[in-house]
């Protein structure tokens, strides 16, 4: 796909982060940009720097989903990009201090990153698949969603954040093979350790000692990494299907 002001896309989670940095880049590179995110001060903001949109959006919601693209759709027309960021990773064992893990807090991680994340895939999808062409090989639309190496790597007290992404990558290739036929093109990208608002509200020594564990290069992943990927996704017809690692080769240890 090439990227430009005929291209509208919509960014979950795109007030800050991974999400934002996507924003920027998609923007920068001509695309209509909608972010959906629930923290309007940040989101209004992102949205003003890079002459985009923002709106309101609980992907936990399905009504609010839906009025969040149509919303988005009539401002810029049918998104053909849709990157999914949002995301929450609360900590918790599946059994700590004689109490189990809360199931509230477990089904509420699945709600936002796994559940949140098809809504707004299926949704996207419905509305692309209506969509004339793009390419000569009959190219609709992309769809990238975030995953992470805990998916693969999980640490001790990561059971609901590491069960959720496992969902995103292990629905990738399925959700794939069911737009094929459509012309949409789905892929995920598993992040290692980088430069959220998480991590960077850490003490700079912890943020360091993180970045050391990782092989090369030795420090935190930028947010404009991920964005750098997910153009690099969608400029390039044959990626579909798989999951990427961003990682700089770490393999997390248990703690």
């Amino acid at each position: 796909m090439q990227l430009s002001s005929a291209i509208a896309a919509v960014v979950t989670g795109g007030a800050s982060g991974l999400g934002a940095a996507t924003a920027r880049l998609l923007a920068a590179s001509g695309v209509k940009v909608a972010l959906f995110d629930r923290n309007a001060e940040q989101g209004e903001a992102v949205a003003s720097e890079i002459g985009g949109l923002f709106i309101s959006v609980d992907v936990t919601n399905e009504e609010s989903v839906k009025a969040g693209f149509a919303t988005a759709r009539a401002a810029h027309g049918v998104e053909r990009i849709l990157v999914n960021c949002a995301g929450i990773a609360p900590a918790a064992k599946t059994t700590s201090r004689g109490e189990p893990h809360s199931l509230e807090l477990f089904e509420k991680v699945i709600a936002v990153n796994l559940s949140g994340t098809f809504r707004c895939i299926a949704h996207a999808a419905t509305a692309m698949s209506a969509q004339d062409p793009l390419t000569a090989d009959g190219e609709r639309g992309v769809i990238v969603s975030t995953a992470s190496v805990a998916a693969f790597d999980g640490q001790v007290g990561q059971v609901a954040y590491a069960a959720s992404k496992a969902g995103i990558a292990g629905m990738t290739l399925p959700i794939a093979r069911d737009l094929s036929k459509s012309g949409i093109r789905v892929m995920t990208i598993a992040p290692g350790i980088f430069e959220t608002p998480m991590l960077l509200g850490l003490p700079e020594d912890v943020q360091k000692s993180l970045g050391e564990q990782v092989p090369f290069p030795s420090r935190l992943g930028k947010a404009a990494e991920y964005a750098q990927l997910v153009k690099a996704i969608c400029e390039n017809e044959m990626l579909n299907g798989e999951t990427i690692r961003l990682d700089g080769a770490i393999r997390m240890a248990p703690r």
